[in-house]
């Protein structure tokens, strides 16, 4: 039996006016003239419809990023890097919103943890005139815009909470543009800002909060050029409960008695499955009839990692990881801990499986993948300096595909493998990632160390004050992402709306 389901619904107005009648088209006019639409075009440019009935947030979210030129740092389908609601999964698994929606808290959460500034108000936290005045601000700019979390009940509209980005402003009437993300149901449509303040000013009975609004704009920096944490394994909860509490325990041992034993205590009992939890951001692409040229943007890319590796590599801490690792333990011991691969084709295979499951955007669960081929080459990047160019072919249950993946190379100073293959090293590589995940640890982390000198030996060499500007940006990035898990772990996201402290 088929279904003939609902084709949209009827707008009620009032108290809202239609963006394409003649009369929201007048008003339209009016703010444009006075200067309250510059976010309009921007936000007009991204505009979607949410993809599921309960996507509504995400949808607003992935629309307010795109506006604001953030670069996600990892692709959507096929090459292309490009925010989607099917990413914005770090603080709150995405069947759970597909079934129930997002709280407020949760999504600033996302908004934070996607590497944007965000500054969330609730009606309870806030007041009509202060938003009024935010609102008159962002308007009259393109570089910050508002997404508002509401009651449709008050606007006589069907449906209860929903989330929206607003788009523009006109002071003379007090109304506000909602730009409805679910387009399939209402179309945009101007409101009294006082009956949005109502709206807004309504508590969600799923968090027993008051609903409200926050302010998105963009950082300086673009966040994760080498890592980024993942939360699409169910492993990571444990990883991150690791990290944020069982270390301080850990470190208040008295055999802790120097900085290597620090070191040792904290990568010792790291879980197996932290691998999942802390990604290399790889630089994948399609490989087409073997053509080994870079474009500028892959060239300034790979530029900006390789400074940011020799800033790593530059750190006091990472002498100290280097020593533990080659020193303590045998290669074979090493992988083991790591997770790591025994040799160069081992690694190029892994990746490649992985490249191509992201360029084709299949399903984690479709199945295995089987790499019929890798070939590494060395190719020359900006300045003549090499670069590995690791070129494989995937087969998958639906397809083949051939990437490319590019990556630095190094010669590892100390190598107890007889293969000569095996004593090249893919960039970021496993002391380079340690050296990250420890600067990245919130400093009061180390607090419980005994010996008074070692604590300020460690606080000396984890401290971002004297780091480079690019490698502070991506520790205090991967930073704020932990403390944001954690506090989602924790349940605590809808009664701590601020950014982490770092």
């Amino acid at each position: 039996m088929a279904m003939a389901g609902l084709y949209r619904r009827a707008l009620p107005s009032p108290p809202a006016i239609d963006f394409a009648s003649f009369e929201g088209k007048e008003i339209f006019l009016e703010a444009l003239q006075n200067g309250t639409m510059e976010g309009f075009y921007k936000l007009i440019s991204y505009f979607q419809t949410q993809s599921e009935p309960a996507y509504c947030g995400l949808a607003s979210l992935s629309m307010v990023l795109n506006a604001l030129s953030i670069d996600p740092g990892r692709t959507w389908k096929g090459p292309w890097r490009w925010f989607d609601e099917s990413m914005l999964d770090c603080c709150e698994p995405l069947e759970k919103v597909k079934a129930k929606g997002i709280s407020f808290g949760k999504l600033t959460c996302l908004g934070h943890c996607a590497g944007a500034n965000v500054q969330a108000f609730r009606t309870s936290e806030s007041s009509i005139s202060e938003f009024r005045n935010y609102i008159k601000a962002c308007t009259k700019s393109d570089d910050c815009h508002i997404i508002s979390s509401y009651h449709r009940g008050v606007f006589k509209q069907t449906g209860t909470g929903h989330f929206s980005p607003l788009g523009g402003y006109h002071a003379g009437r007090d109304m506000v543009l909602i730009l409805d993300v679910a387009r399939f149901k209402y179309p945009p449509h101007w409101i009294p800002l006082t009956l949005l303040w109502d709206a807004m000013n309504t508590v969600d009975s799923a968090t027993g909060e008051h609903r409200g609004y926050m302010l998105i704009s963009r950082q300086q920096q673009q966040p994760s050029l080498l890592y980024t944490l993942s939360c699409k394994h169910d492993s990571w909860a444990s990883v991150a409960k690791y990290l944020m509490e069982d270390v301080p325990l850990l470190l208040k041992s008295d055999t802790v008695k120097d900085v290597e034993e620090a070191i040792s205590v904290v990568c010792m009992s790291l879980p197996s499955n932290f691998r999942d939890f802390i990604k290399w951001v790889a630089e994948v692409r399609r490989r087409e009839d073997d053509s080994q040229s870079l474009s500028q943007e892959e060239i300034q890319r790979l530029v900006l990692k390789e400074e940011l590796l020799k800033q790593v590599q530059g750190t006091g801490l990472y002498k100290f990881v280097n020593k533990f690792l080659s020193s303590a333990y045998s290669c074979s011991k090493k992988a083991a801990m790591l997770g790591h691969e025994h040799s160069l084709s081992d690694v190029a295979t892994a990746v490649c499986c992985e490249g191509a499951k992201l360029l084709t955007a299949w399903p984690e669960s479709s199945g295995d993948f089987c790499c019929q081929k890798t070939c590494l080459k060395l190719v020359r990047g900006d300045g003549g300096k090499p670069l590995a160019l690791i070129s494989g072919t995937v087969n998958g249950s639906e397809s083949k595909q051939g990437l490319q993946i590019l990556v630095p190379v190094k010669q590892k100073s100390t190598c107890c493998c007889t293969d000569p293959d095996d004593c090249s090293e893919l960039c970021p590589a496993a002391n380079d990632l340690l050296t990250v995940l420890l600067l990245a640890l919130p400093v009061q982390t180390w607090s419980g160390i005994k010996i008074d000198k070692l604590l300020q030996d460690i606080i000396n060499l984890v401290s971002t004050d004297c780091l480079p500007a690019l490698l502070k940006e991506e520790v205090l990035h991967l930073r704020r992402q932990l403390i944001l898990l954690k506090r989602c772990q924790d349940n605590k996201e809808d009664g701590d709306l601020s950014a982490p402290p770092l």
